[in-house]
């Protein structure tokens, strides 16, 4: 009994609808899936449109901020040209400023001595003049080289000569023809001085006097 109503529903299973299709693929599943490939190649391609155009609007505007400095450069390097320039031209400019009430006290000095026997007065002007001009000078960083009667320094004095003196030690600057100066420490001008030069006569009697140690 239990048979006869299997093979009751295997044969009315076969009648049932869509028992025995084959598996071919339907017309409008592929269709389907095409249009979704198509949608998702579409959409990656408007991704890339998108990344492209943000990439060239970005070297846009790193190539007008290149532009902008490169102005900027060239306006830097032609004002620092113009800068040197100025300070070759007018650098003395401060200088030339302090000197010039010296030189309206000159030709008060001038207009004095054309009108006056004084020569006293005269020489005392002109030594206020002198002391005026090597403040000035000192306020721009200028020094005097001593010279007189120290010994002889070849960094800062210069030799004109050589003299013979008793009362002078040897190599010790005798006299001074042309004063040396320092500017801020850095030499501006030798002083050229005539040095001290013992005889040969001198030098004996100052090693029997002991003047010189054994050494020298």
């Amino acid at each position: 009994m239990a048979r006869k109503v299997k093979m009751e529903a295997a044969e009315a299973g076969d009648h049932l609808p869509g028992k025995g299709i084959s598996d071919e693929p339907v017309p409008g599943k592929e269709a389907a899936a095409g249009e979704d490939d198509m949608g998702e190649k579409q959409s990656k391609e408007e991704e890339l449109m998108s990344r492209l155009q943000e990439t060239e609007k970005a070297a846009a505007e790193n190539y007008d901020r290149y532009l902008r400095v490169m102005a900027e450069f060239d306006n830097y390097r032609k004002r620092a040209v113009r800068e040197k320039a100025d300070a070759v031209k007018f650098g003395n400019e401060n200088l030339l400023r302090d000197i010039l009430p010296l030189m309206d006290n000159i030709d008060r000095a001038m207009d004095h001595a054309c009108n006056s026997n004084d020569f006293d007065a005269f020489k005392q002007g002109l030594k206020m003049l002198q002391d005026q001009l090597m403040v000035c000078l000192q306020k721009h960083g200028v020094e005097q080289i001593e010279a007189v009667g120290k010994d002889f320094d070849p960094h800062v004095h210069e030799a004109m000569m050589q003299v013979d003196s008793k009362e002078h030690e040897e190599r010790k600057v005798v006299g001074e023809f042309e004063r040396g100066y320092l500017l801020n420490g850095r030499l501006l001008r030798p002083a050229k001085v005539s040095v001290c030069r013992k005889s040969r006569d001198d030098r004996e009697d100052c090693f029997e006097n002991g003047a010189y140690g054994e050494n020298n």
